[in-house]
């Protein structure tokens, strides 16, 4: 039997929501709650920049866990970045290892320097078990 490989082109997130890094964490909270989402990507400030992330638990542990006014602090003092991103062809195998070897819950999905989408947990669990089952 042939396992039918799965990419992360076929199972990311199309439907993703950029923010300035200068944008307060006020302002993330309600693209976060506006858009029902975990993950906010951080837009590039030029071309010779990288992209970011920041994650609802970013919030949780380095401004509310801290005690620090979500209107004073600005995106770029908590996201993650450079971030590290895949290719829209990977096996969605590999990137559950990538996942497990650098601690990652999400990643974007990168290709001629765009963000095409974002892959988590859920986008690899899900067509992994339905295809095994």
């Amino acid at each position: 039997m042939v396992n039918k490989i799965i990419k992360a082109r076929d199972v990311m997130r199309t439907q993703f929501v950029e923010i300035e890094g200068v944008a307060t964490v006020a302002d993330a909270i309600n693209a976060f709650k506006d858009n029902e989402i975990e993950v906010l990507v951080v837009k590039k400030r030029d071309e010779h920049d990288a992209y970011g992330v920041v994650l609802l638990s970013d919030i949780v542990k380095k401004v509310l866990a801290k005690n620090r006014a979500v209107n004073r602090v600005n995106i770029y003092e908590i996201m993650s970045k450079p971030i590290i991103s895949i290719e829209p062809e990977m096996n969605i195998r590999y990137c559950a290892r990538l996942f497990d070897n650098f601690g990652l819950s999400h990643t974007v999905v990168v290709e001629g320097g765009k963000v095409l989408g974002i892959v988590g947990y859920k986008e690899i669990l899900v067509p992994w078990f339905e295809m095994d089952n």
